[in-house]
């Protein structure tokens, strides 16, 4: 039988989506592995790319029971060795931190710091295998866990029956391209109906960061976009602003 799994990155779900334990969301009272394998086609190795910060789950900070925990701005040098944990079948079909469904086959992960999506490579130190996995979910919220795997990310690893295993996490830094594909990059900062309740902030803006800011009408709301930047410096521009508290920044292109 297979090890009971810890509470980890599931739990998370509730908090960050602004979702209730009460609401049955989860009619699984405890988590536990599915009654079949992963396939070959859904353990094929992810090609790490670059992937612009999920709109959701990349607040410079956030609080899980009574923690307070504070992401990093860029995953480029992160390296960190620790105990891995995994979480199958109750969350399935569910919302990650960052909006997405978690699907237990894929090759997918939570960690409490890492921009999401990262890529990162984690390597099972009992046996040497190892795995790359997408991380889009926030967790393990465990004192002495550092990742929190999918189902099939575990099972690559061989690390199902034990439930948890020293791992090393390495992220897969992939830099923003260097030549925009097509329009240009503005970073969006907030869209409201009134546009009178913009001309302050966009001031604000203006004076502080000494940028172009402007306001544009798109489907009954006026937004505030800052730029056009190409894509190094919009990828810097808002981790900056995400920093300062505009934790709704994000980029559009016009």
């Amino acid at each position: 039988m297979l090890a009971k799994l810890a509470v980890g990155a599931g739990a998370v779900v509730l908090l960050l989506s602004a979702c209730s334990s009460q609401d049955g969301r989860y009619s699984m009272r405890n988590d536990q592995a599915p009654a079949r394998l992963p396939t070959p086609a859904e353990l094929a190795t992810l090609e790490p790319r670059y992937e612009p910060l999920s709109r959701q789950g990349n607040m410079t900070s956030y609080t899980v029971f009574g923690q307070t925990y504070e992401t990093l701005p860029t995953a480029k040098g992160y390296v960190q060795t620790g105990k891995a944990s995994w979480y199958g079948q109750k969350f399935h079909g569910h919302l990650t931190s960052n909006g997405e469904y978690y699907d237990m086959y894929g090759l997918s992960a939570a960690h409490r710091y890492l921009p999401l999506p990262t890529y990162v490579k984690v390597t099972n130190l009992n046996n040497g295998r190892h795995v790359i996995v997408r991380v889009n979910d926030r967790g393990p919220f465990h004192p002495d866990r550092v990742i929190d795997l999918s189902y099939g990310a575990a099972y690559k690893l061989d690390m199902l029956h034990s439930g948890t295993a020293p791992v090393q996490v390495e992220a897969l830094y992939m830099p923003p391209p260097l030549v925009m594909e097509q329009g240009q990059v503005y970073i969006q900062i907030t869209a409201v109906r009134d546009a009178q309740r913009l001309d302050e902030v966009k001031m604000d803006m203006r004076q502080k960061y000494a940028l172009n800011a402007t306001t544009r009408q798109r489907d009954g709301l006026h937004r505030l976009l800052l730029g056009p930047f190409d894509e190094n410096q919009a990828s810097e521009w808002i981790q900056r602003l995400r920093s300062d508290g505009f934790d709704s920044a994000f980029r559009v292109s016009e």
